[in-house]
């Protein structure tokens, strides 16, 4: 009988996620996340398949903690969604900065294909959301389009959250993209 295990699942994907979003897939080692998690490698996995399982498990985690925000989802839906969404979406965590996701998809090539999947469905969920956001203010441009642009916005903003851009900066860059999109 092995010995009973002395962490949790959560646990171990909140001090998984910064090695991953630092170090990115490839280069993160499996000494590196023993080391963050404080679980050795059979306890890593008896509980993950392998490091492809816990990197797609710490995306899934990391994105459902973003979704329980509601940050596009709280009534009444429209631009003030939209804004806080930018404002809040790319936000620091534990050190990190931009957004997991964003930060994962310049490693497509390498990913393991679950990861794909999950940030392709992930965007495509955000852009509907972002979309029913827009329509609720019926703008005179195709709802999806703008939605397209915004998401656009988001992902160059994530990136450039990991230069040293002044927070005025980038809360300039998001007031004049919502002063455009609303008149769109």
């Amino acid at each position: 009988m092995g010995r009973p295990k002395n962490f949790n699942r959560k646990g171990v994907l909140e001090k998984a996620l910064p090695v991953f979003w630092r170090r990115g897939f490839a280069d993160a080692s499996l000494h590196e996340l023993e080391v963050a998690t404080g679980v050795n490698k059979s306890g890593l996995y008896s509980e993950f398949q392998d490091k492809e399982d816990l990197f797609m498990q710490s995306l899934q985690y990391y994105l459902e903690s973003l979704e329980k925000k509601r940050l596009l989802t709280a009534e009444p839906l429209g631009w003030n969604n939209i804004e806080r969404f930018l404002k809040l979406g790319p936000s620091s965590t534990e050190g990190q900065k931009g957004c997991f996701a964003v930060s994962s998809m310049r490693e497509f090539a390498i990913l393991p294909p679950g990861a794909v999947s999950i940030i392709t469905r992930s965007r495509s969920k955000l852009k509907q959301l972002i979309a029913k956001n827009i329509a609720a203010e019926r703008p005179k441009m195709n709802a999806d389009s703008v939605a397209e642009l915004i998401l656009t916005f988001f992902t160059g903003l994530s990136m450039e959250h990991n230069l040293s851009s002044s927070r005025a900066s980038i809360a300039r860059k998001i007031e004049d993209l919502m002063n455009i999109v609303q008149t769109l």
